[in-house]
């Protein structure tokens, strides 16, 4: 199938196992018909149109030049597949997938959700490498099968990366540490028997432990673990990536639904929009040997892999914000730029002004992404990896910006976001209620009421209702906490050399010329802060 379709995904969830815990119920992923009414649930529906926006737009020939990409997978060599399986070989891949990002925000209006797989696959794909190479062990290999089958049969996967973490008290700040061992993802036991996934007795390993912040997880094929951070020899069991099914046994889905108010007169593609924050339990849950990509039980030199695959994800996931943030800020600046014209204000300066700092947030995260694609780096593996500096630089300022922007639009649009009258009275015609609430909704005339009516629900969607406050959250804190772009970007940095610029301009003694300085384009990477953990873990056994 490789360009897989819509129709196909949506029979997949159909057919899933219930393991989704909704309203203090278990629950599937269907509305509970059967025959021809059988669909997928209302709660889930808004995560899934989404989806499908992906899954259109790759068959869609006017979009093939950024949705579509040629396998380079052992067994798919050659094949189109869709990029959002695609593992990026060339700064022209990761270019790309910064346009089909924006592309599919653009369309529906936000985050496309499926660049986590995406991304997950990609930082798997080169730190399996490395620590194969090291350690002699065979995740590579199986990784690869694993991407092979998942670009066969185009599935979503999402990424479980953030642990629950228990205890935040500095005396436990390993993960072995905690008094409860399950607050970090971890294996339980090792070599046991078990049922694969082709339904056959196998091996594999117990895992045990909660993710938080698991978006997207009750309607994805695929669940991808990666560990949290870095983790110390005391921390082998904690050292631990696989992929499972998403309604694989064990696996316990807790839900949280987050979509747009229900219409009932103005549908638009704004509001069909939404999606699911889960916490993802793993129940004593068996991972047969196939599916397992890290295990720090395995070989004493795996554990030092486990923060490298954290920081590897995280990575990419912020170069892929340059694209998905990008779109979120002119998605914004459009709907601020409509709502002025809608309330005549659109030639006033202040406006202009207000519109300018929205354009230009997002055009200088763009660059940031595209400039971390042309000076990234290849690693052995054949992957092109995005600079660092540019990467979490663009990540860093799509994050500081999106509450101005929210408060230039909620300035341009006025109270009236919050204050509407109920969508109902529009369309009532006792006591002429519908007439007088259209008439006294007009501001600009070259707007129909109800034109204008349905610009102010897209308002009240984006700045009153609890989906998009979420959303408002997740431009903050999506792809990591803002201190890590922080912490990332002040380890990498090299300011000790910048510095010397400034003691020649003063005058110090011994800088009688001014130093020339470019930052290198030797770029640190999540590859090289292993060396500086390994350094570390040195330096304490003294």
């Amino acid at each position: 199938m490789a360009i897989g379709t819509y129709e196909a995904y949506k029979e997949r969830l159909l057919k899933m196992k219930p393991n989704v815990y909704l309203n203090g119920k278990k629950v599937d992923r269907s509305n509970g018909k059967q025959g021809a009414e059988r669909d997928l649930a209302d709660w889930i529906i808004g995560g899934t149109y989404v989806m499908k926006q992906c899954y259109d737009t790759a068959n869609d020939p006017r979009y093939a030049d950024v949705c579509i990409a040629e396998s380079n997978i052992p067994g798919m060599e050659g094949q189109k597949i869709n990029r959002c399986t695609n593992i990026h070989h060339t700064q022209e891949d990761l270019l790309k997938k910064q346009l089909m990002t924006r592309l599919i925000c653009h369309r529906v209006g936000g985050c496309m959700q499926r660049c986590m797989g995406t991304d997950a696959m990609n930082a798997l794909y080169s730190v399996t490498f490395d620590c194969d190479a090291a350690c002699g062990t065979e995740y590579h290999q199986r990784l690869l099968k694993y991407i092979a089958y998942c670009q066969q049969n185009d599935l979503i996967c999402n990424c479980a990366q953030t642990d629950v973490k228990g205890s935040r008290n500095p005396k436990y700040k390993r993960a072995h540490m905690q008094p409860d061992p399950d607050q970090f993802v971890h294996v339980v036991e090792t070599d046991v028997d078990g049922i694969g996934l082709d339904g056959q007795p196998t091996r594999g390993i117990i895992v045990r432990g909660a993710k938080i912040c698991n978006s997207c997880a009750p309607y994805v094929d695929e669940i991808i673990v990666n560990p949290t951070k870095f983790m110390s020899q005391d921390d082998a069991d904690y050292a631990v990536a696989f992929a499972l099914p998403a309604d694989w046994d064990g696996i316990k889905i807790m839900a949280l639904p987050g979509q747009h108010h229900k219409r009932t007169h103005l549908e638009a593609p704004y509001a069909k929009i939404g999606d699911v924050e889960s916490l993802t339990v793993f129940d004593d849950v068996f991972v047969p040997y196939e599916r397992v990509f890290m295990c720090g039980r395995d070989n004493e030199g795996v554990c030092r892999y486990a923060g490298y695959l954290a920081l590897m994800f995280a990575h990419y996931h912020r170069h892929s914000y340059t694209g998905c943030k990008t779109a979120v800020s002119e998605v914004i600046a459009s709907q601020a730029a409509l709502v002025a014209e809608v309330n005549d204000i659109a030639k006033e300066s202040h406006v202009r002004s207000k519109l300018c700092d929205i354009i230009q947030t997002a055009e200088l995260v763009f660059a940031a992404g595209e400039a971390a694609a042309h000076h990234g780096i290849q690693f052995p593996s054949g992957q092109w990896v995005p600079d660092e500096i540019l990467t979490n630089a663009g990540r860093r300022l799509a994050g500081h910006k999106i509450y101005d922007e929210y408060e230039i639009m909620a300035d341009l649009t006025g109270g009236i976001a919050a204050s509407l009258p109920m969508e109902e009275n529009f369309f009532m015609e006792e006591d002429n209620v519908g007439a007088l609430c259209n008439k006294y909704i007009i501001r600009n005339p070259a707007f129909s009421a109800e034109d204008t009516h349905r610009v102010m629900r897209m308002m009240e969607n984006r700045l009153c209702d609890a989906f998009d406050g979420a959303q408002a959250v997740a431009g903050v804190h999506g792809g990591g906490s803002p201190l890590m772009e922080e912490i990332t970007l002040m380890s990498r940095y090299d300011l000790e050399e910048l510095k010397k610029i400034a003691k020649y301009l003063a005058g110090l003694p011994g800088y009688d010329e001014c130093p020339r300085y470019e930052r290198s384009t030797k770029t640190a990477t999540p590859r090289a802060m292993l060396a500086r953990f390994d350094a570390s873990v040195a330096a304490a056994k003294k």
